[in-house]
């Protein structure tokens, strides 16, 4: 008897599918090290904001004025929130013992829309030993570029007699794309230790009679890019810190009722228990069965932070049993290998 129902037989299918699936998904927490190291005698940092509010703005009508007026004053606010920002989260970095914003200093502005070409170590040498400091980021560009679009449409206002009635309207859409470049300079070892830079849309509507009565009833749009300078000096702080993430990982359920029993553990949180059951099929006849198992002491191994033991276990399910997922975990492990040898230098500062 066949269904008269394909999508019923399609969902059937994908159920008997998942029942039948050989393996099962797990994640579980990794500590990854800090995008950017800085050398290890860094302990005092200095802040340096070379952006200047943007000039030049082309003035075509009445709103490209009132943007340009405000444009002038938001660029310089946005920069300087994104700057406080930065410090204040540096400052719980329990690492740094001080942090300084460099301020007065003209000669270093250039308040460009792009990256200006880079401080000379001399320049950056000098600053140092200024201001008593170890390593300086720089916010090298801070722009807010700003898209107007009008429309047509209507809104509703009181006529004389207090009821509200339909009046054409114009209706404003400012697209405002902040955008900032960072640097850090660390002359200990003379580099340019991180290169940064953020592009985050913000976007604000408003309705008048007219374009300018439209320009007036936008709420929030320089809070909202003030905010999101904030975030951007706050995000920028992260670099220079390890951070945590959730990885997936796959493991056998199917072979022996071993590991059906040792699956029931490991969804009840049992991984110990779960091993042993995995460790007792290690030494099974069926190549399959032997080869699965070795991958799945693998996993636990690497859940218990044991990357070489995982390691050992991976490479043997690959070499000796001829498991072709090993083999990509294996690279998986040795990557962690590799990321777990940056973070302990850096934890080690």
């Amino acid at each position: 008897m066949t269904s008269r129902n394909p999508i019923a037989a399609i969902a059937l299918l994908a159920l008997l599918f998942v029942g039948c699936s050989a393996t099962n998904n797990l994640t579980m927490s990794a500590v990854e090290p800090a995008p950017v190291t800085l050398s290890k005698d860094v302990t005092r940092i200095g802040i340096i904001n070379r952006s200047l509010p943007a000039e030049g703005n082309k003035i075509a009508d009445q709103v490209d004025k009132l943007l340009s007026a405000e444009g002038l004053h938001l660029d310089e606010e946005g920069s300087k929130a994104a700057v406080l920002s930065l410090k204040e989260n540096l400052e719980q970095n329990r690492n740094l013992q001080e942090v300084v914003i460099i301020e007065n200093e003209s000669r270093l502005q250039k308040g460009l829309s792009v990256f200006p070409a880079p401080l000379d170590w001399a320049e950056i040498e000098s600053l140092c030993e200024q201001y008593k400091v170890d390593a300086i980021f720089s916010l090298a560009f801070y722009d807010t570029d700003t898209q107007v679009t009008y429309k047509m449409t209507t809104m509703q206002l009181p006529n004389d007699l207090g009821i509200k009635a339909s009046v054409p309207a114009h209706e404003l859409t400012l697209n405002t794309l902040v955008k900032n470049g960072w640097r850090i300079y660390d002359p200990y070892s003379r580099r340019i230790a991180d290169e940064l830079v953020y592009n985050d849309p913000v976007v604000s509507v408003g309705q008048g009679i007219n374009p300018v009565k439209a320009y007036e009833a936008i709420m929030g749009r320089k809070e909202a890019v003030l905010g999101t300078s904030t975030y951007m000096g706050k995000d920028y702080a992260q670099r220079i810190l390890p951070y945590k993430h959730r990885v997936n990982r796959d493991y056998f359920v199917r072979g022996t009722d071993n590991f059906k029993m040792a699956q029931r553990r490991a969804q009840a949180g049992d991984w110990e228990g779960a091993a042993e059951l995995w460790q007792l099929e290690t030494s099974n006849k069926d190549r399959k069965v032997a080869g699965r198992a070795c991958y799945n002491m693998a996993i636990s191994n690497e859940i218990n932070g044991d990357l070489e033991s995982a390691i050992q276990w991976a490479s043997k399910s690959y070499t000796d049993y001829e498991i072709n997922d090993a083999l990509s975990y294996l690279n998986t492990l040795k990557y962690r290998v590799r990321q777990q040898e940056n973070l302990n230098r850096q934890l080690s500062k």
